[in-house]
């Protein structure tokens, strides 16, 4: 593909670039701000500053007017996104809902779903989660067992999610759920949209190693959910999580190259302020050669990101490539985290509010988050499986 932008693409660029170093808020990679947020006002605050980017017209690029977007090409949004990288603004916080259940519902809902849903998931009034993953259905998600009965107009829901990223803030839920146990297993699925306020609806959050708890399980007890809350048909559910897995990874490699790139510019920040025997750690050898080669592995990922987006732009459906993505992007990621701790030293051992910590604590913490990059969204081994298969053309083993 041609890597040069065009006229039309500069001239968006820089309309980005100015609208981003206008609204901006400069607050956000502040320390001190960052350290005085809890995590109530955290969220409050990035759903202003998502509402901010709707009221300027640079929430869902991408989507068709007429449910609120611009209509631009997917390459517009890819510079939207490294503008944000560069302005270090802040991250969308209903980003499932942008990436995910909106444009799923576009392809597969109802016109009254689309009015009542879109609208609320571009200005963030709504925050959508996924249920896909169970306890004994991760990797192999045709598996899953909780099941909706239809009972009257309604459906019946009951089993458990886990891994449920935003669950503990989200007002809407895409479930994935058993209606028919009597067809394969890849058949009799049906995908629903689920109030997380419904009742016999539990949150329970899950404390990771970090100290955080921003995964949940989600248990459902006899939840009844509107059969107009249906998306696509009864038991062809697996089509719509088709769908969704087509966007997800789609969508998510851009998003996770910008934010690895963000992280490796303000490593390097960090590394230029570190003192390693008295001398700027920029000047070690070793950390030169090691911060270079993940400059190299950030720069190979935002290539092969392009690819999946030209076949995307030519009206290709994103194949098993998406799976190289997302591969190398957790481990470029673990790789990074652990330069940092390396150039950190025993400093790097210090968590949030400790004396003496660097950066808030903010390194330690992506190390450790980093542990979940090489399961979430497809296990390292199952990716390897499906590159090897898919990609190369190996048999099956």
């Amino acid at each position: 593909m041609d890597l040069t932008l065009t006229p039309a693409e500069e001239k968006f660029r820089d309309e980005c670039h100015a609208w981003l170093d206008a609204h901006a808020p400069r607050e956000w990679h502040d320390s001190a701000f960052r350290e005085s947020l809890t995590p109530a006002s955290e969220i409050a605050f990035l759903k202003s500053w998502q509402h901010t980017l709707y009221d300027g017209g640079w929430v869902g690029l991408t989507w068709p007017r007429e449910y609120g977007g611009r209509g631009t090409t997917f390459m517009e949004q890819v510079i939207f996104n490294q503008e944000m990288a560069r302005a270090k603004a802040p991250p969308l916080i209903n980003v499932l809902g942008i990436i995910i259940a909106g444009p799923t519902i576009m392809v597969h809902g109802t016109e009254e779903q689309k009015r009542r849903y879109l609208p609320k998931i571009l200005n963030a009034e709504e925050i959508w989660c996924q249920g896909f993953s169970e306890p004994n259905s991760g990797s192999d998600l045709a598996s899953l067992a909780t099941r909706a009965r239809l009972d009257g107009d309604e459906f019946v829901v009951n089993g458990q999610k886990i891994w449920n990223s935003y669950g503990h803030m989200a007002q809407q839920c895409l479930v994935l759920a058993r209606t028919d146990p009597s067809l394969p297993k890849h058949k009799g699925i049906t995908a629903l949209i689920v109030d997380m306020q419904s009742p016999g609806v539990t949150v329970k959050p899950l404390r990771q190693i970090t100290g955080d708890a921003e995964f949940n399980e989600v248990f459902f007890d006899n939840v009844r959910v509107p059969q107009a809350n249906l998306v696509g048909e009864i038991n062809d559910g697996w089509n719509v999580a088709i769908t969704i897995l087509m966007f997800e990874r789609l969508n998510t490699a851009s998003l996770l190259e910008i934010q690895t790139k963000i992280a490796l510019d303000e490593l390097i920040d960090t590394a230029r302020r570190t003192l390693r025997n008295g001398r700027p750690a920029t000047e070690d050898p070793l950390i030169r050669q090691k911060l270079a080669q993940i400059y190299t592995d950030v720069e190979i990922l935002r290539l092969s990101t392009y690819r999946s987006i030209t076949r995307f732009q030519r009206g290709q459906r994103p194949g098993p490539e998406g799976s190289i993505d997302k591969l190398f992007w957790s481990e470029t990621a673990q790789r990074l985290f652990a330069v940092a701790m390396e150039i950190l030293g025993p400093k790097g051992q210090l968590v949030k509010g400790s004396k003496g910590t660097v950066d808030s604590g903010r390194w330690s913490y992506q190390f450790l988050r980093s542990r979940a990059d090489t399961i979430a969204g497809g296990t390292s081994e199952i990716l390897r499986n499906i590159i090897g298969e898919r990609v190369l053309g190996l048999p099956k083993g």
